[in-house]
């Protein structure tokens, strides 16, 4: 009998001992990084629409200062 408990005693301390604290963490990091890449992603994204609408407007503008100069 003091051999079972002995065990159970040893075994329930495994279970306290394992668990798992630390996946929480990784679990939070994780979620921070997907937002951190869509983040840069629309930021990129962004970028592009705005690069691409200065180029038009000053294509646009030209035009229309070659319009009036003519």
């Amino acid at each position: 009998m003091k051999k079972l408990f002995i065990v159970l005693a040893v075994v329930s301390l495994g279970f306290v001992a394992c668990n798992n604290e630390g996946s929480g963490d990784a679990t939070i990091d994780s979620a921070a990084n997907k937002v951190e890449e869509k983040v840069e992603a629309a930021k990129d994204s962004l970028n592009e629409i705005k690069d691409s609408a200065a180029a038009k407007l000053d294509s646009l503008g030209n035009a229309i200062k070659d319009s009036l100069t003519k």
